[in-house]
């Protein structure tokens, strides 16, 4: 089992500075090595197309602004802080699940767009995806925020990969309620926090959020909806809803995470384990231990 972080640091660098025709077969390059990740997709995906798709930074603008934001990561030392990072939650999560299996993992990690106000705005600049086995991918704008938390993003995508990797959680499309989707985020947010502490723990688009009760009671009510199709409405809020053009539910952005975040709190409090020790935990159980307490 090993776990790699790709280095796009030098392959962003190369792109942008490449005559602009050269510069769609270079991404392309960059991306296949976690192609992986859309191995699920219907049909054949074209990278380059969901990269752009998906808040990636662009090819054919904003290459200086771009440029100088890969300046800032790689002065930041971010690759070599998240292969730390992930090593060492990796370690973490052994020790507390003994005999878990672990996939060989590929780790992406891509500069944003800076001209997309979805991204820049209500994502803050940071989004990132560790559902499928084996894959993670993390597009980031170097908002010092997001810089200061290059560690506990990574991580946070890590314990989502292990939890939804053969011999965890089965995630079947058909069948996966918003519930489990909350749940998930609030593990992983637990888990950042367990090795960061809360003030860098925390996924962003959560906390502002994270003590409205109305919020709170407004999500508990979507936890049985299924169909992956309506789960942005619920996890990430009318904003996230009305980017994607589905109908949104009345929740601000991140509701998801911040109700995510309450309910595994409370388990994780009547059961005394840890984020790392609830890596399998049941949402069911989760769920229902949290309304328990009130």
């Amino acid at each position: 089992m090993s776990i790699t972080v790709l280095d796009t640091c030098s392959a962003m660098r190369r792109i942008l500075l490449a005559p602009m025709a050269d510069r769609a077969g270079l991404l392309r390059s960059m991306l296949e090595p976690n192609a992986g990740m859309y191995r699920y997709y219907p049909g054949e995906v074209d990278l380059v197309s969901v990269h752009l798709q998906t808040s990636g930074f662009p090819i054919d603008r904003d290459e200086e602004r771009c440029l100088e934001a890969l300046d800032t990561l790689e002065a930041a030392g971010a690759w070599e802080r998240m292969r730390r990072a992930l090593d060492d939650a990796l370690a973490v999560l052994l020790e507390a699940t003994p005999g878990l299996a672990v996939p060989d993992i590929t780790v992406l990690f891509v500069l944003g767009d800076p001209a997309d106000e979805h991204f820049m705005g209500p994502c803050q600049g940071v989004t990132g995806f560790g559902g499928i086995s084996g894959n993670i991918a993390i597009t980031l704008w170097p908002f010092p925020e997001n810089v200061e938390r290059l560690e506990a993003t990574a991580v946070h995508e890590l314990h989502h990969n292990l939890r939804w990797s053969p011999g965890g959680v089965v995630w079947d499309p058909m069948t996966v309620t918003v519930g489990e989707h909350i749940v998930g985020e609030g593990l992983a947010d637990a888990f950042a926090r367990q090795l960061y502490g809360d003030e860098l723990g925390y996924a962003r688009i959560g906390v502002p959020h994270l003590h409205d009760d109305a919020v709170f009671d407004k999500v508990l009510t979507g936890l049985d909806v299924t169909g992956m199709e309506n789960f942005t409405a619920w996890v990430h809020g009318d904003a996230g809803a009305e980017h994607l053009g589905v109908t949104p539910v009345g929740l601000p952005m991140g509701a998801g995470y911040a109700a995510g975040n309450r309910l595994v709190d409370a388990y994780l409090a009547a059961t005394g384990r840890t984020a790392a020790q609830a890596l399998h935990a049941d949402s069911a159980e989760i769920i229902a231990t949290t309304l328990r307490r009130g």
